[in-house]
């Protein structure tokens, strides 16, 4: 059997369609309902779908008033505060089309990004760093005052039209700004049964910063979308305070990076008596977290597989978990395929380039001004993603890396993840990360940088534990202990920094 699942179609957006008076919708319908809490330690600050509502589209007007028009791109340089996902739905209404961005970039870093977007106009929070670019200033502080202008009209028109744009590096390291249609919001629904298990009445809780895409997202477009409640802990929140929040404020759900699951196994956790389940996206989550975290709350985590270009396609759900190591499946509503050098399905079992169908209603309308780049990415119809997979008989995915990512010991190729899944279920290891590192022209080694768990258990009860479990051409020829490993602002692995530092000094 060929490695393709479809389960095509879906229902298809509606038209004419505004992706933020979608969001909002199911809300209107029950203006007094809390949207959001917006959570502290001595209690929180509530918004109503009413008054959510009302803000955004007041934003919307003030967007009009200060001269932006339908079309025009908006730098959103904001902190970690409820203002980011106003704003950023406030545009939408308006037709302006938002650019989220990481508070973390630097001045040089933003200034690039900025002479390839040339926005109209910069929405800039406080000690945020600005771009070198003669485009207007809006100060964040005027968002407050916008929220009580009159309502905004929905600016509506084709599903198919730009809505957003988020900048991603890619595999080339150079970030690129991918562009997304209204219908992007649509396609998520697909996500509801076939990752979150998302009701109205569910509670979810997002451990991400409001300026986070996945936050905003998974966070608040989504359950906002189906009318149930977003909580977020305000800035400043520690990890360690996270399952008391979730315990007096009642989430259902919890969304967070591997690493935040990490971090909250560190302490005891309390009774959860409300928590159904944990959702997990960024990068692989260890299978000695998802097990310690099991054990400790008696509730599963659902992981997810995806991309900016086209969010989340892969899952495990309430409804179908994943077995073993798989990621999950193909959310209904998909069609995604595992495909050779040819182009080509491969047998199922077969590793190869994970893909999704060209006309994926959430898939990206293109890089913006790289039109190159984005027909690169389509072949005889399909996406690739550059993610390297193996479907199972049953349609179950296992994610094994980034085709940038994967390893080549003498002539093989091996996944990282397959040795770090071994190394993390070490007891003295906390954190670790297998890379391929160049020792002459023509020769590479594996290498494993890790975070010791305690006491550094040392290279040679590693070398130990490779050869007990791995094929002498998968072991590590290099050991190196680190304080911790180097993560991006989205916290997903950077590998591409690690190679680079550790060639410094080898």
């Amino acid at each position: 059997m060929k490695s393709v699942v479809d389960t095509r179609p879906f229902a298809p957006c509606p038209a004419p369609f505004n992706l933020a008076e979608y969001v909002l919708a199911e809300g209107a319908r029950q203006p007094d309902r809390i949207a959001l809490q917006v959570l502290r330690l001595t209690g929180a600050e509530r918004w109503s779908y009413a008054r959510l509502i009302a803000a955004v589209r007041g934003i919307g007007t003030g967007f009009l008033r200060a001269g932006l028009v339908p079309g025009d791109r908006l730098l959103m340089r904001l902190g970690n505060t409820v203002e980011f996902p106003l704003a950023y739905l406030g545009a939408i209404a308006v037709g302006v089309v938002p650019v989220p961005t990481s508070a973390q970039l630097t001045v040089p870093e933003i200034t690039r990004m900025a002479a390839d977007l040339d926005p109209a106009a910069v929405l800039a929070g406080a000690d945020i760093a600005l771009p070198d670019h003669p485009a207007r200033i809006l100060p964040a502080a005027d968002l407050a005052r916008w929220q009580d202008l009159p309502p905004c009209d929905w600016q509506r028109g084709s599903p198919d039209r730009l809505a957003y744009m988020v900048f991603t590096s890619g595999s080339s390291g150079r970030p690129r700004a991918v562009m997304h249609a209204h219908r992007a919001v649509w396609a998520r629904r697909m996500m509801w049964a076939g990752w979150y298990g998302l009701t109205p009445d569910d509670r979810l809780m997002h451990a991400g910063a409001f300026n986070w895409t996945y936050t905003l997202g998974t966070g608040l477009m989504d359950p906002w979308a189906i009318g149930a409640t977003a909580l977020i802990p305000q800035a400043g929140i520690a990890p360690a305070q996270l399952p008391l929040l979730m315990k007096r404020f009642d989430a259902t759900i919890l969304a967070a990076a591997p690493g935040v699951f990490r971090q909250l196994l560190k302490m005891p956790v309390p009774p959860l008596p409300r928590l159904r389940h944990g959702l997990s996206a960024g990068e692989k989550l260890a299978e000695p977290t998802r097990a310690a975290w099991t054990q400790a709350t008696g509730t599963p985590v659902f992981e997810a597989l995806g991309m900016s270009e086209v969010s989340t396609y892969v899952s495990a759900s309430p409804e179908r978990p994943a077995p073993g190591t798989a990621a999950g499946y193909p959310q209904p509503g998909r069609c995604v395929a595992i495909l050779g050098e040819d182009g080509q399905p491969v047998p199922r079992g077969r590793a190869g380039q994970l893909a999704v169908a060209g006309d994926d209603p959430g898939l990206m309308l293109g890089y913006w001004r790289a039109e190159a780049d984005s027909r690169a990415r389509l072949r005889d119809g399909w996406f690739l993603t550059g993610d390297t997979a193996q479907m199972a008989e049953d349609g179950a995915i296992t994610y094994l890396g980034r085709d940038d990512d994967m390893l080549n010991a003498g002539g093989y190729r091996v996944s990282p993840l397959e040795l770090e899944r071994l190394f993390d279920a070490h007891p003295g290891i906390a954190d670790c990360a297998a890379v391929e590192l160049p020792v002459r022209t023509g020769v590479s080694i594996i290498a494993l940088a890790y975070v010791p768990a305690g006491e550094d258990p040392g290279e040679a009860a590693l070398i130990a534990h490779a050869r007990a479990h791995l094929a002498r051409y998968k072991q590590p020829r290099l050991y190196r202990c680190l304080d911790t490993l180097p993560r991006a602002a989205n916290n997903k692995l950077d590998r591409r920094h690690l190679r680079q530092e550790w060639g410094k000094t080898t």
